[in-house]
Order: C-alpha cells, then sequence, then structure tokens
C-alpha cells in the first residue's frame, strides 16, 4: 500500500481513544443499571422483647419453608457496621447437625443470633454460661432451644443407654446428658421411641434454662423467654413445643402441620436401626455424634 494511502497517525490514536471513551461509557452505563450497589447497613430495628425476637424468628422460618428468602444483613457493609459491637436479639442452643443451621433456617443475618451446637442440645456449666451470656450482659430477649429430626446424638443415645452399653470417648459425656430424657421416655415411649426422647430432651432442657439461678429472674420479670422447638428435617418447619412469649401474635408455622412423634415414625428410624443410616458418609470425625453406631 502506498504511504499516502495510510490515514494521519494522529487520527488513528485520537479516533483509537475516542472509541475506547465510548465503550468504556457504554459499559459504565450497563453496569450502573444491572448491578445497582445495595446495602443492608440500616437493618429494621433489633426486636427488643421475647415476644418481638420470637416473632422475627418464627417470620423467617416462614420464609425458609416457603423458599421466599430475603437473606437479611449479609453484605460487606453489615460486616462492617457490626465488626466493633453486636446486639443480638436472640440465643440459639442447636445440635451439631449439619443439616440445621439456624442463620439458615431463620433466615438471619450477620450479628442477628449467638449461636451454641452440641450434640443432641447436651448442656453443661461451660454451655449454660454461654447459654446466660447474652441475656445477663446484653439483654437479648430470647433463648431458644432447637432440637430436630431424626437426631443421630440422641439416637445412638437411646440405644446404647437401652443396651446398657457405653459410647467410645467423649461421646459418653453425650450420653450421659441425655439420661434424664431417656428416663422420661422409657415411661411414655410412644410408636417412636427416639423421636419421642428427641422432644423429651428439647423440653428438659428449655425447662432446666428457664428455672436457672441467673435466667430464671429474667423470665420471671417478662424481659427473657426460653422456647423450646423441634425441626422438621422433611419439610424445614419449626414447631415451638414449649414457652412461646405470652402476648405474641405469631403462631409457629408448624402448629398445624407438624407430625407428633407417633405420626413420625415412618419417617424417623427405628429404634433398632443405627444412627449412621440417617448420618452423611462424608461426616467429619467431630461430627460422630450424630452417626455413631452402637457399640
Amino acid at each position: 500500500m502506498d504511504r499516502a494511502e495510510l490515514p494521519p497517525r494522529r487520527f488513528v490514536l485520537t479516533g483509537g481513544l475516542a472509541a475506547a471513551v465510548a465503550a468504556a461509557t457504554a459499559l459504565s452505563g450497563c453496569s450502573a443499571k444491572s448491578a445497582p450497589k445495595a446495602t443492608t447497613a440500616a437493618p429494621e430495628p433489633r426486636p427488643s422483647t421475647p415476644q418481638a425476637a420470637y416473632a422475627r424468628l418464627m417470620e423467617g422460618n416462614k420464609r425458609w419453608v416457603s423458599g421466599s428468602l430475603k437473606h437479611p444483613d449479609r453484605d460487606p457493609d453489615r460486616r462492617r457496621l457490626v465488626a466493633q459491637a453486636q446486639d443480638p436479639y436472640g440465643v440459639i442452643l442447636a445440635c451439631i447437625d449439619s443439616r440445621v443451621p439456624p442463620e439458615l433456617l431463620f433466615d438471619t443475618g450477620l450479628g442477628d443470633l449467638f449461636v451454641l451446637r452440641t450434640g443432641g442440645q447436651a448442656v453443661g456449666p461451660v454451655v449454660t454460661g454461654s447459654v446466660e451470656f447474652g441475656p445477663v450482659t446484653a439483654g437479648t430477649p430470647l433463648i431458644l432451644v432447637l432440637g430436630h429430626q431424626r437426631c443421630g446424638a440422641i439416637d445412638a443415645s437411646y440405644q446404647a443407654l437401652r443396651d446398657g452399653n457405653t459410647l467410645p470417648g467423649n461421646l459418653q459425656a453425650i450420653s450421659k446428658a441425655l439420661e434424664p430424657a431417656y428416663a422420661a421416655t422409657v415411661k411414655n415411649p410412644g410408636t417412636d421411641p427416639v423421636d419421642t426422647m428427641i422432644r423429651h430432651q428439647i423440653k428438659l432442657t428449655a425447662d432446666e434454662l428457664r428455672a436457672n439461678a441467673d435466667l430464671a429472674p429474667l423470665v420471671k420479670k417478662g424481659s427473657v423467654a426460653v422456647v423450646g422447638a423441634y425441626y422438621s428435617l422433611d419439610t424445614g418447619l419449626v414447631e415451638v413445643l414449649t414457652g412461646a412469649p405470652t402476648g405474641t401474635a405469631y403462631a409457629s408455622p408448624s402448629a398445624s402441620a407438624s407430625p407428633s412423634p407417633s405420626e413420625t415414625s415412618s419417617a424417623s428410624p427405628s429404634p433398632s436401626a443405627s444412627p449412621s443410616d440417617s448420618a452423611s458418609p462424608s461426616q467429619s470425625a467431630s461430627e460422630a455424634p450424630e452417626g455413631q453406631p452402637t457399640p
């Protein structure tokens, strides 16, 4: 090509620059329209009463069941907001089971809950002290003991206590802590003794916390409520068994739908079934109570 036919260099440079600027502007405009920045740094007010905290959790569980999740307060703005101080509105004492994450099944956000998880909601001085922390030091108005369907820790403990066996290692400490629930189950086992024991454990633990020397005055005053609840792995529903705050206008979403122990007998493992039947094969050693085979 003859050199005279080439476009001037200045035209090439300025034309290319103009095109690049135009493209960048167009992309920026598209980006601004398709991905507006959202923030949850200013969440809805923290529930300050047991009734309001209970209603917030139950509404979150209703969203979990229906699939209409909000995923509130889970972004970098929220992380920065709570980095220096926290003010949770609930304490959840749940099982270690990987299928029962309280923050998910109540559709809550960062900084909303104090969460403790032990095998079968077994309690001891350290666990009880940890439950006390929120209400005693920070005015947290709600404690919820959350048991669940097909609990492997309770299944293993039921079989060990029934057969007079000892679970290996420190798993025996869990079985020991569950003896009161087992004793209550023996008196009236129902059609599914394991599920019956799960429900007894929820109620007994909630009763114990409600009568705790440091928590009882707060419960009596009405500034703290201790609720016992049962989570269905099948439906995602949380059924409140005991301690729903008086005066609350919100009923448990499972009040009319959650099965009784006798109705869950076909879904839950039988007393003679190995707890490993309901545990994931990839379960880690630290989660052994949930799938410990009968010794």
